[in-house]
């Protein structure tokens, strides 16, 4: 399974060198440092808040995740704060573009 056919799913993958271990972002079947072949593993779904910021009643917020991953998604629970922590709880693609819901733990 690729990474879009995992998204589809609802299922967050990341590739990993097999050779030299390192998180390969963007998500690819090939090494962006050695050129080896990668894994696909889930991704950790907590993640640490770098900034948010809100659109009417929406809060959006970009968070990183296994120490090295950054994304972009719509907080739909919580209030977000700088350095808090978030969980993935929805994760797809429509309209060929990837989303992520996220809720702030307390």
């Amino acid at each position: 399974m690729n990474f879009e056919e995992a998204l589809n799913k609802g299922i967050f993958l990341i590739s990993e060198c097999n050779y030299c271990k390192i998180i390969v972002w963007p998500p690819s079947e090939f090494c962006n440092q050695c050129l080896n072949e990668n894994s696909w593993r889930e991704c950790s779904r907590i993640g640490t808040i770098i900034e948010f910021s809100k659109k009417e009643k929406i809060y959006f917020c970009v968070a990183k995740f296994e120490n090295s991953i950054q994304l972009m998604g719509e907080v739909i629970s919580g209030a977000p704060r700088k350095n808090g922590d978030v969980e993935i709880v929805e994760c797809g693609i429509t309209n060929n573009r990837y989303f992520f819901k996220m809720i702030v733990m307390s």
